[in-house]
């Protein structure tokens, strides 16, 4: 299998993807996906945790402006909408599908965790479950390969192409979070 094309973390991802995220950063494998500016806005985070924890979440979304549209999102209650359409429109279900089958492959090409086999993120392959993981997925493969990850992504208010770094203070991280 091949590893999917994702940068590794410096030091300076690190303690930036620590203080969006409010905690220390932990199994960071990578920088999925940057803001304009330069700043990480996916990580990709190792399938089994430093303790053993089996982690099925692979592309972690950690921009404050990022995480808040998709969480102002989930709140206006869209998600039972974009659930219709994946069981309503074959195109889109089975794009959701391959989507899914896609990140497992990622996934798995870092590591096969016999206790997450089958399970990606965000509800795929069959239910909307959370946009953020979903918009994480998107904004690392690119678009095209997530439908629903795309279209949160457009209905957001929110744009990787414009740098929000400034309007969101982060937090200082706490160690040993």
């Amino acid at each position: 299998m091949t590893r999917p094309p994702f940068e590794p973390a410096s030091d300076l991802d690190i303690e930036t993807v620590s203080n969006q995220l409010g905690r220390q950063a932990r199994n960071v494998l990578g920088i999925a996906a940057r803001c304009v500016c330069g700043a990480p806005t996916v990580v990709a985070t190792a399938p089994r945790l430093g303790d053993g924890t089996p982690f099925p979440t692979m592309y972690y979304l950690s921009h404050p402006a990022a995480t808040a549209a998709m969480s102002d999102l989930e709140a206006a209650q869209i998600m039972p909408e974009l659930q219709q359409l994946v069981q309503t429109d074959e195109e889109v279900g089975a794009a959701y599908r391959a989507a899914h089958e896609q990140y497992l492959a990622d996934r798995e090409s870092i590591a096969v965790v016999d206790e997450i086999a089958g399970i990606s993120a965000g509800g795929m392959p069959v239910r909307v479950k959370c946009l953020h993981a979903l918009a994480a997925h998107s904004l690392a493969a690119g678009p095209g390969v997530n439908p629903i990850g795309d279209l949160a992504l457009a209905r957001g208010d929110w744009s990787p192409l414009v740098c929000e770094c400034r309007e969101y203070p982060v937090r200082a991280a706490s160690a040993g979070h």
